[in-house]
């Protein structure tokens, strides 16, 4: 195995000032602002990936996310594997730009510790290759009829009847996601804590309970991934023996 390099370079830059397209004090508002794709996105966004860099920079993500992009159950770091190219894309330039924080990743995604455009659409081109988790981890199960129930009336407009994101529209797969790791976020983009989440949703949830967020997510954690796009129970990345 490579040996996985911490690199803690720019930790003293997180504090730094960095144009945005949110508001210091809060998330995006209006919708026409959520995706703008300026910056570094719209850059990676046209570059052709470089698989076996891609590896090299993963290597640096991996020390959380870790090798197979599986995150953790405990919901701690997500689960990259198999999620959206342009979702990552987008997501990795926000953190970058500082229109999503994320103190714990910041340093590691910066361009000292991983490389330029090229290296984000590298690395995001080889996460978004990788099987997914067969054993995400999930809620308790208490309340799931009312979960599918929120989950058909809120959700498969942008997320899909089954939880499968939209590409084209940097909407996220959130099915096979860990269950601890989706009800936090859930909770900052209800309550106003993540800028850049999409508006639209903000609007859409903004009445949701505690109760009905839990039973959301938990009915979400147990979409099906497709057969075709899991790893096997076990799966080690061969790419870092």
């Amino acid at each position: 195995m490579k040996k996985i390099t911490v690199i803690a370079a720019g930790v003293a830059m997180i504090g730094m000032s960095v144009g945005s397209t949110a508001s210091a004090s809060g998330q995006v508002t209006d919708v026409k602002d959520w995706n703008t794709g300026e910056g570094e996105q719209s850059v990676a966004m046209t570059l052709t990936p470089d698989r076996e860099n891609g590896i090299e920079v993963y290597e640096v993500c991996s020390a959380c996310h870790l090798l197979e992009g599986w995150g953790m159950q405990n919901g701690t770091f997500p689960q990259l594997a198999g999620q959206h190219r342009n979702v990552l894309i987008k997501q990795l330039a926000d953190i970058r730009a500082l229109n999503r924080d994320n103190p714990t990743m910041y340093p590691f995604a910066l361009p000292e510790s991983i490389g330029d455009e090229q290296a984000i659409a590298d690395v995001t081109a080889y996460i978004a290759a990788l099987p997914m988790n067969p054993d995400n981890g999930k809620g308790d199960g208490t309340n799931l009829a009312r979960g599918e129930e929120l989950y058909k009336k809120n959700c498969p407009q942008c997320h899909g009847d089954n939880g499968e994101g939209n590409q084209e529209k940097f909407y996220p797969k959130i099915q096979g996601q860990h269950y601890a790791y989706m009800l936090r976020q859930f909770e900052w983009i209800r309550d106003g804590k993540r800028r850049n989440a999409n508006p639209d949703m903000v609007k859409q949830i903004a009445e949701f309970s505690n109760d009905d967020m839990r039973a959301v997510i938990d009915y979400t954690s147990r979409i099906a991934v497709p057969a075709a796009n899991l790893g096997p129970i076990g799966w080690q990345n061969p790419d870092y023996d």
